[in-house]
């Protein structure tokens, strides 16, 4: 499927998950995190949030689909537009983006947010100083987790150290 990505989120929505903005194949395939080197798949399966690694840079399948939607998995990005990396967009997207996302948390009241990428939720939400792991400030009442961007171009994270990070998120959703 060729077109804009779209957003994928279930009711009820236990964990809502916020990537930056969509890459080239994530684009193309209607699939959040679909590039092949991105980690994010791997670490929620290593995790045990998934009973399954998705592959999503094929798109995902209507199994698929269902098994996220049946968890209570969602997905959106901070910034709908595709880019071939995050590093393309504008602080100003970011921000607009940021304001974006809290009509969406309202709108669909998940248990957690979980945010990949702690530069982008710093520059959307003004948070200089954000770190990883559970914000002090909640989006529209929703806790809100920053978690490392799983991207292969990051070169900190493991699928081991993201896998640690989801599974933290997913508790605390109960």
């Amino acid at each position: 499927m060729v077109g804009k990505m779209h957003d994928r989120i279930p009711h009820p929505c236990r964990l809502l998950i916020v990537g930056i903005n969509p890459g080239t194949l994530s684009e193309e395939m209607d699939a959040p995190f679909a590039h092949p080197g991105n980690r994010f798949w791997p670490a929620l399966a290593t995790a045990g949030i998934t009973p399954y690694r998705v592959n999503a840079s094929a798109g995902l399948s209507e199994e698929d689909s269902a098994m996220l939607a049946e968890r209570g998995i969602g997905f959106t990005n901070l910034v709908a537009r595709m880019t071939p990396r995050a590093s393309d967009l504008t602080k100003d997207e970011l921000v607009e983006g940021g304001e974006r996302l809290r009509g969406i948390v309202d709108k669909h009241r998940p248990a957690a947010v979980m945010f990949a990428g702690v530069g982008a939720y710093r520059d959307a939400y003004g948070r200089r100083k954000a770190g990883r792991g559970l914000q002090p400030e909640t989006i529209a009442g929703v806790p809100v987790w920053v978690v490392g961007n799983p991207s292969g171009l990051n070169a900190h994270e493991t699928v081991e150290s993201l896998a640690a990070s989801y599974r933290e998120v997913w508790d605390a959703t109960g």
